[in-house]
């Protein structure tokens, strides 16, 4: 997916977010960072691999850790519906290009949402780690979280994912 906009920064510019719903709540993730959406299917499972991650997917060849966002949160993990897809992600990391695979309930839109009307990040009172969080985005009366996907994604202090590529292959 080719974008123009950027992320919203500081100088009151609008930033697009692709919206999805995750155990009932509304999240936002910046577009500038969504590679593309795929159906859920063809997870293989990883041993000894946190609740959080729930396997990796061969996509066209490589292989992409899926994390699943609600264990990610502390929450049950996540159980598959109709409109559960995978939401691929690309990260720079130390100079590398990582793709992570996210599982969400369903996703919604892609949103513009002015700099004016996102809030910042609660103190208390989210069910939620306040780092993961970049703010909130006011829309319709409503708040969407929107999340600071270096910090959700970061994959360090997780086992190292290179052994599964021979799984997954």
């Amino acid at each position: 997916m080719k974008h123009t906009n950027q992320e919203t920064h500081a100088d009151g510019q609008t930033a697009q977010y692709l919206t999805f719903m995750l155990g009932g709540e509304a999240f936002g993730i910046g577009i500038m960072a969504v590679k593309e959406i795929i159906e859920f299917s063809g997870i293989t499972d990883v041993p000894m691999m946190p609740d959080s991650i729930r396997g990796v997917i061969n996509l066209r060849g490589a292989v992409v850790p899926v994390m699943d966002l609600a264990a990610r949160f502390g929450r049950p993990q996540s159980v598959a519906g109709k409109r559960t897809c995978i939401v691929i992600v690309e990260l720079e990391h130390d100079g590398e290009h990582q793709l992570t695979g996210v599982v969400v309930d369903a996703v919604s839109a892609v949103l513009d949402i002015p700099a004016s009307d996102i809030e910042p990040a609660p103190s208390f009172g989210t069910r939620i780690r306040g780092d993961f969080i970049a703010g909130m985005g006011k829309l319709n009366g409503k708040f969407v979280i929107l999340l600071n996907v270096q910090q959700v994604l970061a994959l360090d202090g997780l086992p190292d994912l290179a052994a599964a590529d021979t799984l997954a292959a």
